[in-house]
């Protein structure tokens, strides 16, 4: 067994012949740039790319195979350079009942173990998707259904960043997860946490104790890797190993999750969308208190606090902890052409966040920014919060 880190949500912004994927993602961010930058730059063991049912995907997909650099493994991933394993996603957003009668929608992010699989999947998908080509396209079928479908080609869901005010299963749609999946809840063995909330505030509602929980990127861009990320404990880098991982069987683990402090996520708090202020009121509002307007963004931490079963936060014995990780591009003082001296020096991101010493970092970019660095790591910057999709900010000490 051994330790890697994993970031399980990464999107493709256009494909390697420049088709538009996720419109909102960097051009920058395709197949290949992706394995690249998880390999040289970023540390990272296994990636899930989850717009791979997308047929310019697809054909990407091939084609790198065809170079030789990278190759599929009986156990399901695609091995690139025998540093990273590639994990073939789709996320997928579905039409759910929402509260108070309303339409919802929920992102889900599906992996499957084989390349032929995630074809079959995006076949029968593009039946429910009028535009399959597409990343994160709504679906005509709910989560209920999804899951089915999902299995079908061996594949597994989880419910993506599962309080965020839009598109989420808790933020969007419902207050408890067993009435949209019913008697299949039990398949679902993991949920990701999202930007804005962590294992503290996600343990208040019991029906979560049992289930596994990721924190993940969301990048949109490639300095965005790992900007949340997992420790997973393993026999080898593959699909099948991170599914024993997340279901904690075999002695395969969850070791710990790492990412933002909630308070930087750009959803923390509910967030006047009419005189543009975060709200950080005592009690979760649905009307601003400055200007009296109800068009208000909901925020994570206040839908939390809505509907949460337990006064306290009580976390199951096996739950690994949530470290406040700030990534360097979040860091006072760490520009593009700092971070580029740090790596050229260091290797990776992962390098420079979780081993190096004080001493290590002043070396190269002096005493100021190593101290940054530092207190980072010990969760010893100020932190004020996001809200309305708006990272919340942070200043050094």
């Amino acid at each position: 067994m051994y330790e890697i880190f994993a970031d399980l949500h990464v999107h493709i912004g256009r494909s390697k012949n420049n088709k538009p994927i996720k419109i909102t993602a960097a051009r920058t961010l395709n197949f290949e740039n992706i394995a690249k930058e998880c390999a040289d730059k970023k540390g990272i063991q296994v990636v899930g790319i989850i717009d791979c049912a997308s047929p310019y995907v697809i054909e990407d997909i091939e084609n790198f195979l065809e170079i030789g650099e990278a190759y599929e493994i009986e156990d399901g991933g695609i091995i690139y350079k025998d540093k990273v394993c590639i994990l073939l996603g789709s996320e997928i957003e579905t039409s759910e009942k929402g509260r108070n009668g309303k339409s919802g929608a929920a992102h889900n992010v599906c992996f499957f173990p084989h390349l032929k699989d995630i074809k079959g999947f995006s076949k029968q998908m593009s039946t429910h998707i009028k535009n399959i080509t597409l990343s994160t396209q709504r679906s005509n079928i709910s989560g209920y259904e999804l899951i089915d479908i999902v299995e079908k080609y061996n594949g597994i869901l989880i419910p993506a960043h599962i309080f965020t005010p839009f598109k989420s299963y808790y933020g969007n749609c419902t207050n408890r997860l067993k009435d949209i999946f019913k008697e299949k809840y039990d398949k679902i063995f993991a949920v990701e946490l999202g930007l804005s909330s962590d294992t503290f505030l996600a343990d208040t509602i019991s029906e979560l104790e049992n289930k596994t929980f990721v924190t993940n990127s969301d990048a949109h861009s490639l300095p965005k890797i790992a900007r949340e990320y997992n420790k997973i404990q393993v026999e080898n880098i593959s699909f099948k190993e991170i599914v024993k991982a997340l279901k904690n069987e075999d002695g395969r683990k969850i070791i710990s999750n790492y990412g933002l402090d909630p308070k930087l996520g750009k959803y923390h708090r509910t967030y006047c969308d009419n005189c543009n202020n975060t709200i950080e009121a005592k009690e979760p509002v649905s009307k601003c208190p400055n200007c009296e307007s109800e068009k208000v963004t909901f925020g994570v931490f206040d839908r939390i606090e809505l509907i949460k079963d337990k006064s306290k936060t009580k976390s199951p014995k096996n739950r690994p902890p949530y470290i406040y990780q700030i990534p360097l591009t979040f860091i006072p003082g760490l520009g593009q052409k700092t971070v580029g001296k740090l790596l050229d020096k260091f290797e990776t991101e992962m390098n420079i966040l979780h081993k190096l010493s004080y001493d290590d970092i002043e070396a190269v970019v002096g005493c100021k920014i190593a101290n940054n660095i530092i207190l980072a790591r010990e969760g010893k910057l100020g932190i004020h919060s996001g809200g309305g999709g708006n990272y919340g900010k942070i200043s050094s000490k």
